[in-house]
């Protein structure tokens, strides 16, 4: 009876289209042992060489890397690593002296450097000056435009009255209607006689590379794609997502529009945005933001007087300009956000698209709620970005039970990145207040210390809030639990993205 089962499982085993050999155990072994070899060096690179890492972040690789090890370690290789390559650093270490050498010679300028300011003030302007190397220059004139194609059209106009030179430096250069527009307006510069540059970043703006570059180059406006990905020696999501435009070293834009449609080809969501347009000395300071990303892809030094003229004083605005990015030693905008923050008297109102906060920053905002200052956050109810959109829903329960008055904007997309500190402190740039901003886009703001434009700053603010929904603790209890599963697995994911 046993002789007779046993041929019947012998004979079953032999029935089977495959069954395990000594090179399949062989096989799965080294599958075992090579899944573990890649955990064990990943936590070597992540727990014993963190970087600028914070633990969220590492926690975050560690928990995808032990679940998934290959997948992991092919995501780490893509967007995991905190490093630029060597040439990168090299290169910022020589564009950090040129700023510094810049910044002298503004201080070097009488009435140029603007020292008499509030004692509110004094920490500010050295944290920003110190984490930027660009001093607070007085003398300017800001313009706040808050509609698209205004935006474009004022910029266009700009261009047609170059003389010298036109230099644009935007994360998504479009081949639409704007940006074939903008496009005509630089050849117009070309043919009489002005040098025009373009950087657009290699990833979001791929699709202008491939088509409408080749034309540019043709007319002579000089294209050059920002940080090419290079999947062995860089992590392919850091960008460039600066908004820049510097035309004859005397009048600047920056802010959060890029060269692009209000929808962004999204047909049925509009982006509102908010850019500056600048005259007075703090265009040179746009300048040499824009001549060291020129320099990092062309390798071409941009620091003749014809670049840098003698600045003109045109108002009476203090601002300061402060960079940001993996190339610098610190994150340099969130710093200044949760210095901001800790500073506040009174009121905070923050506009964004993409709301992360890392810790500091959330405990930030909760510390000031708790000593009486109104946190006002107004974000999009609708996003271009899933994953991104339910990272950021998932921290609305902290905010909620912290007292942030958070509304969420009805009409389209909130593109604008302000954030307006009690009646005198403004900052609006390029930067989003989430984690990828502060820690792996190179981004620009600006902090202006005035009144007059933080007053402005503030309607602005207000009509997003009157066309936003104020959100309740009641409301967001009531979504779905299906809802929530999603929010807080992308809350684990946070850090990553």
């Amino acid at each position: 009876m046993i002789g007779n089962f046993s041929e019947g499982i012998l004979s079953f085993w032999d029935s089977l289209p495959l069954h395990p050999t000594t090179w399949d155990f062989v096989s799965w072994y080294f599958l075992y042992f090579a899944e573990w070899a890649v955990r064990i060096v990943m936590l070597f690179v992540l727990v014993v060489n963190p970087r600028r890492r914070k633990p969220s972040s590492t926690m975050a690789w560690l928990l995808v890397i032990f679940f998934q090890p290959w997948f992991g370690l092919v995501l780490y290789m893509l967007i995991g690593r905190t490093r630029l390559p060597n040439d990168r650093w090299q290169q910022h270490a020589f564009v950090n002296e040129q700023i510094k050498e810049l910044s002298k010679a503004f201080k070097q300028t009488p009435g140029l450097v603007h020292e008499e300011l509030p004692d509110e003030f004094r920490d500010v302007v050295t944290l920003a000056e110190q984490l930027g190397n660009m001093p607070i220059l007085g003398g300017n004139q800001a313009e706040l435009i808050c509609d698209t194609d205004e935006a474009i059209s004022r910029l266009i106009v700009d261009i047609d009255q170059a003389t010298a030179h036109v230099h644009l430096l935007f994360y998504m250069f479009a081949d639409d209607q704007t940006g074939r527009k903008v496009v005509e307006a630089l050849r117009r510069a070309v043919e009489r006689g002005v040098e025009c540059r373009v950087l657009m970043d290699a990833v979001a703006s791929r699709p202008t590379l491939k088509s409408l570059a080749h034309q540019m180059r043709d007319a002579g406006i000089e294209v050059y794609a920002v940080l090419p990905v290079r999947f062995i020696r860089g992590r392919a999501d850091i960008r460039n997502h600066r908004k820049v435009a510097v035309i004859d070293g005397h009048t600047g834009y920056t802010g959060s529009q890029n060269i692009v449609d209000a929808d962004y080809g999204h047909k049925d969501l509009a982006w509102h945005d908010m850019m500056i347009r600048l005259s007075g000395p703090v265009v040179l300071q746009l300048q040499a933001v824009f001549a060291s990303d020129w320099f990092f892809e062309s390798k071409q030094k941009l620091s003749s007087e014809n670049y840098f003229p003698e600045p003109i004083v045109t108002g009476d605005t203090a601002v300061q300009t402060l960079p940001s990015g993996p190339s610098f030693p610190t994150e340099n905008y969130q710093y200044m956000v949760v210095n901001a923050l800790y500073g506040a008297n009174s009121r905070v109102t923050i506009t964004t698209p993409y709301f992360v906060p890392d810790e500091p920053f959330l405990q930030a905002i909760q510390t000031a709620v708790l000593r009486g200052v109104k946190v006002e956050i107004v974000v999009p109810n609708r996003s271009d970005q899933v994953l991104v959109g339910a990272a950021s829903r998932s921290y609305y329960d902290s905010l909620l039970e912290a007292g942030v008055d958070l509304y969420l904007y009805q009409p389209g997309l909130l593109h604008s990145k302000t954030m307006s500190i009690d009646d005198s402190l403004a900052l609006i740039g390029s930067s989003n207040f989430d984690i990828r901003s502060f820690a792996i886009n190179f981004e620009i703001n600006l902090l202006f210390y005035d009144a007059d434009v933080t007053r402005r700053l503030r309607i602005e603010q207000h009509q997003y809030i009157s066309d936003s929904i104020l959100l309740t603790a009641k409301d967001w209890r009531n979504r779905s639990a299906l809802q929530r599963m999603a929010q807080n697995v992308a809350k684990l994911l946070s850090p990553l993205l």
